[in-house]
């Protein structure tokens, strides 16, 4: 029975680099994949042919259908399966799904039979929860944890947005695309400590 996956994690611990990985071994058994990724994630832009692409901070990048908001990922899954079979479908940025859409990708491992394993972030730099991490969080067939450290050795589990001159901030949109210029990964007690620190001094 196929099933729904989701890996999540705070920035920076290889999410993606594991998500191409897993896509890798994939193929070289012949099976075939398909890789999906947020459509306002442009770090690494798009391909000649229009596809978005998921790369990793090591260098390893592959092409991927794109989704926004308005995506039907079911049925962009049932047209696909038409014109091959599909072993899995891997999902980057899993954060930024929709609720609808978490739904739509438990449909294609419950109807059509077709892996899906999502990658992506569980909570935002105010740490809250992301939709579509907390929609995977309470649907998901398997959770597993990637884990990465904050700097005093601890696992790290919430990340901080800061400025340009490293200060972190406290409001903001939820969503803003960046990297390790902006976000920095934390252990629970270093963020709260963080935060505490830009209440002190606003």
């Amino acid at each position: 029975m196929a099933k729904l996956y989701f890996s999540y994690s705070a920035m920076n611990a290889g999410k993606s680099t594991i998500l191409l990985q897993a896509s890798h071994n994939y193929k070289e058994r012949g099976m075939n994949t398909v890789l999906l990724t947020a459509r306002l994630d442009d770090r690494i832009g798009q391909g000649e042919d229009g596809k978005g692409k998921i790369g990793s901070r090591i260098g390893l990048q592959a092409d991927a259908e794109m989704f926004d908001d308005s995506t039907d990922i079911f049925a962009l899954a049932t047209e696909l399966s038409r014109d091959s079979d599909i072993a899995c479908i891997m999902v980057d940025e899993a954060q930024f799904l929709t609720i609808a859409q978490v739904w739509q990708l438990s449909a294609i491992a419950d109807e059509l039979g077709i892996p899906v394993m999502c990658y992506g972030l569980r909570t935002d730099f105010q740490g809250q929860l992301f939709d579509g991490s907390a929609t995977l969080l309470a649907i998901a067939d398997v959770l597993r944890e990637i884990r990465t450290i904050c700097h005093c050795g601890r696992k790290a589990t919430m990340v901080v947005r800061q400025d340009a001159d490293g200060k972190p901030i406290t409001d903001g949109a939820q969503i803003e695309i960046g990297g390790n210029d902006k976000y920095v990964s934390l252990c629970r007690r270093h963020w709260k400590a963080a935060m505490a620190k830009v209440a002190e001094s606003d």
